[in-house]
């Protein structure tokens, strides 16, 4: 009898760490991904004819692979920002151009990525392209990664300028060799972007929109796309020719952690 009773015992305990477990997994199955608010759309929705390349979905970016938090390819930002982008391209649109943007809504995982990229000081794949004069041990004193960014609010994008017809741009093979993104346009990685002086997400100051060395048709491509958006109530963030935010944001102080998809958004308009 205390045989059976100890069998009994060990399996009522084996059973109930079973039902532990169980109970566990589905009840982190059960806990949703975060959604985007209503007033937050997919930019295709607002305007199909502005060009996509998002480059986190891909491994051609500074960490290397994708980023977290991507999951499809798509840019999403607040209604306001999209609309304000629209107006934009219909300008550009006259004048023989397309946007592109490269980065849009960016959650706030994908950040917590890059700080943990930058932090492995072992991990140095992409500097021969991204940073190749920046020791990688000041990113952070130097401003090129911080523990928050503006994109996880929803009204911050970086873009370019494409000539019409937009050809495409060659794919990204990884292992590839890396040339610097402020070596010429002829040598560095192509991109159907016109000539903006440097490649995107390039960590160098000669990506600072209106560094002094930058002349000729670069500076008036650059000034072409500073012009074109800040008209229309965009900022631009001076170290970086690319970024700029929509303003007044709807959401100055949150930053949102939803997934770059489709089903992150509750509303489809």
């Amino acid at each position: 009898m205390t045989r059976l009773s100890g069998a009994v015992r060990g399996l009522m305990t084996a059973l109930a760490a079973l039902l532990a477990v169980t109970a566990a997994s589905a009840t982190a199955r059960a806990t949703p991904e975060p959604k985007a608010p209503d007033d937050f759309v997919a930019l295709r929705s607002v305007d199909p004819t502005i060009v996509q390349e998002m480059r986190y979905f891909t491994p051609h970016n500074f960490v290397g692979e994708r980023v977290d938090g991507y999951r499809q390819p798509v840019c999403i930002l607040t209604r306001p920002a999209a609309e304000a982008l629209h107006k934009a391209q219909t300008r550009l649109l006259r004048r023989g151009y397309t946007l592109k943007v490269y980065d849009c809504y960016r959650p706030q995982r994908a950040v917590d990525h890059f700080v943990r990229w930058a932090e492995n000081l072992d991990d140095q794949a992409m500097k021969p392209e991204f940073y190749p004069q920046v020791d990688k041990t000041r990113l952070f004193e130097d401003g090129y990664i911080a523990e928050k960014s503006g994109h996880s609010r929803g009204s911050t994008m970086d873009l370019t300028i494409v000539g019409l017809p937009a050809k495409p741009t060659r794919p990204y093979v990884p292992g590839q060799t890396l040339v610097p993104c402020y070596a010429s346009k002829g040598e560095r990685f192509p991109d159907n972007s016109l000539d903006m002086g440097t490649g995107f997400d390039c960590f160098d100051t000669l990506a600072h929109t209106l560094d002094p060395r930058i002349q000729g048709a670069q500076r008036t491509n650059r000034l072409l796309l500073k012009d074109t958006l800040e008209g229309l109530g965009f900022v631009n963030l001076a170290e970086e020719w690319w970024h700029y935010t929509y303003k007044p944001e709807p959401y100055p102080d949150t930053y949102f952690d939803f997934p770059v998809s489709d089903r992150s958004l509750t509303s489809t308009r």
